[in-house]
């Protein structure tokens, strides 16, 4: 079973080969939030104010099941020297800990947030890069957000733990896992003026001069 999950996972990596890579040494991989796609206007906006990088983003999967081990294998095929997740996408960028990654409200508890993750289905804020339009949840996709999340904090270690970060905004009424990020990231846990989802202004003013900081590094 485990083996046609990676299989599956490695052809959905070929849908993402049409991304563009020019010559910078450096790639930054995007984790979009749920509901949205890698052509997101965050995306967009990514390539604008980081036009010395790559700034790569992938389709995320729906089930929690297919997309692990597809980022995994996508961040082994692009080796980003950032990775960059907003909510759901923070989430699965905090269990990439084999990169530098910035963590933006990140949405620990993706079954618990019954308001969003219900079964139906649903239209993307944007479609995806092969042309999907919609996206279904199930009971299963519920299910498999719980399992997930028992085992999210299993691979922090010492070595890994300090190039992880969390961005938490003091208006954030969607999600609120600052303190549960603490207990595995912290000292590396800042706090910004803004609500949930990540705007112009936070990646301008917030995110950029930490990208920037990072990368220099």
């Amino acid at each position: 079973m485990e083996k046609e999950k990676s299989d599956e996972s490695r052809q959905v990596i070929e849908v993402f080969d049409k991304n563009v890579i020019d010559s910078s040494p450096k790639n930054v991989v995007y984790l979009h939030g749920f509901g949205s796609s890698g052509q997101s206007g965050t995306v967009q906006h990514l390539r604008k104010i980081l036009p010395q990088f790559n700034v790569l983003a992938p389709d995320i999967p729906v089930s929690p099941f297919d997309a692990l081990p597809f980022l995994k294998d996508y961040c082994e095929k692009y080796h980003p020297d950032l990775i960059i997740g907003t909510s759901m996408g923070a989430m699965y960028a905090m269990q990439m800990h084999d990169y530098k990654r910035i963590c933006v409200n990140p949405a620990l508890r993706m079954s618990e947030l019954t308001d969003i993750l219900k079964p139906g289905t649903f239209m993307y804020f944007q479609p995806t890069q092969n042309g999907e339009t919609h996206f279904t949840i199930t009971e299963e996709t519920i299910q498999q957000f719980r399992e997930m999340e028992e085992h999210m904090f299993d691979g922090v270690n010492d070595n890994n733990r300090q190039w992880c970060w969390g961005f938490f905004g003091d208006e954030d009424t969607t999600v609120n896992c600052c303190k549960e990020f603490e207990q595995y990231f912290a000292p590396n846990v800042q706090t910004f003026h803004g609500g949930h989802r990540m705007n112009n202004r936070t990646l301008d003013q917030v995110i950029l001069p930490f990208v920037k900081k990072m990368l220099d590094e």
